[in-house]
């Protein structure tokens, strides 16, 4: 993969306008960001695709994701969840891995593996269900079900639920691809220039980070309502 993305380095150099290369590719492991001489809070954006699901140490992936993202970073990743935990014998069994569920999280143990890190709060951008359809492998998860989920989240001090302080977002229209609207997760749709009462959680998402210039946020914390209905 590797040579791949060095190999058509120049050419992407000449589609973008670059002169010389704004990219680098370093070989390591996940779990040990340290080694390859990422540094404390110096990460805007933290992109992974199928890698968290593989990993035999999927809390030293995340600490390690949250220690290099800056304050108000974003991490977002595809993974496959389990709707339950697998056996312990599942995580190297042959079939199972090759099918790629062997070492799915269950979605509750992610969401405790976050809180102990210090992340109060996730979103899904997307979620479907995933068949496993290698008869071998359907019969050693018995019942488990499976989703393959877009996940966001953010270096931000979140609560664990979402309360109410009366706040209000607008999105501006201004972000590359989103002229008419922004979709935050699977159940935040901001259509520009129209008002939306977000909880404490959505309204940092869109104001502390990398949206912030996107986004009038209305409203502080210093008045509280209690717990904020997002359905």
């Amino acid at each position: 993969m590797i040579k791949v993305a060095e190999k058509f380095l120049p050419e992407q150099m000449e589609k973008f306008g670059y002169e010389q290369p704004n990219a680098r590719f370093l070989k390591g492991f996940p779990e040990d960001l340290r080694s390859l001489g990422i540094e404390d809070n110096s990460i805007d954006v933290v992109v992974t695709n199928e890698i968290i699901n593989i990993s035999t140490d999927k809390r030293a992936i995340f600490s390690e994701i949250f220690r290099v993202l800056k304050p108000g970073g974003e991490l977002c990743f595809t993974t496959v969840f389990a709707d339950r935990r697998l056996p312990p014998r599942l995580a190297d069994d042959s079939c199972v891995l090759r099918a790629g569920f062997a070492r799915a999280m269950y979605s509750e143990d992610f969401r405790r593996l976050l809180r102990d890190i210090g992340c109060n709060d996730y979103r899904n951008i997307s979620r479907q269900p995933v068949p496993l359809r290698k008869p071998g492998a359907a019969n050693k998860v018995g019942l488990a079900g499976f989703t393959y989920r877009v996940v966001r989240t953010f270096k931000l001090p979140l609560e664990d639920i979402c309360e109410d302080y009366g706040q209000v977002a607008v999105y501006k229209g201004t972000m590359p691809g989103f002229p008419d609207a922004f979709p935050l997760d699977d159940h935040h749709l901001f259509i520009k220039d129209k008002p939306m009462l977000v909880c404490g959680n959505s309204g940092a998402m869109v104001e502390e980070t990398r949206f912030g210039r996107h986004f009038v946020v209305t409203g502080d914390k210093s008045v509280h309502y209690g717990p904020f209905d997002c359905s």
